[in-house]
C-alpha cells in the first residue's frame, strides 16, 4: 500500500454530514471515500491533458486537404438558398 499522509480538510457541516452518511452506506470511511474521489479527479485531469496533447500534435501534423491553404469557395457558395 502507498505511504499516506494526514491532511486537514474543512467542509461545511451539511456536506460533511452527507459525506459521512454516504461513507456509512458504502461501508467505508470518509478518508477512503475522499481518497477515491480525489484519485478519480487526478486521473480524469491526467487523461484530459494526455488527450489534449495528442489532439494538438494531430493538428500540427494534419494531412493536406488539397487546397494548398487557399479557400476556393465563397460564403455564398456554402450558403446557397
Amino acid at each position: 500500500m502507498a505511504e499516506t499522509q494526514n491532511i486537514t480538510l474543512a467542509l461545511p457541516r451539511d456536506l460533511l454530514r452527507q459525506v459521512k452518511r454516504l461513507a456509512a452506506d458504502r461501508e467505508t470511511s470518509v478518508s477512503a471515500l475522499m481518497a477515491e474521489a480525489l484519485a478519480g479527479l487526478a486521473n480524469e485531469t491526467r487523461r484530459y491533458e494526455t488527450a489534449r496533447r495528442r489532439a494538438l500534435a494531430a493538428l500540427k501534423t494534419a494531412k493536406s486537404l488539397g487546397t494548398g491553404g487557399r479557400r476556393t469557395w465563397t460564403r455564398g457558395d456554402l450558403h446557397e438558398r
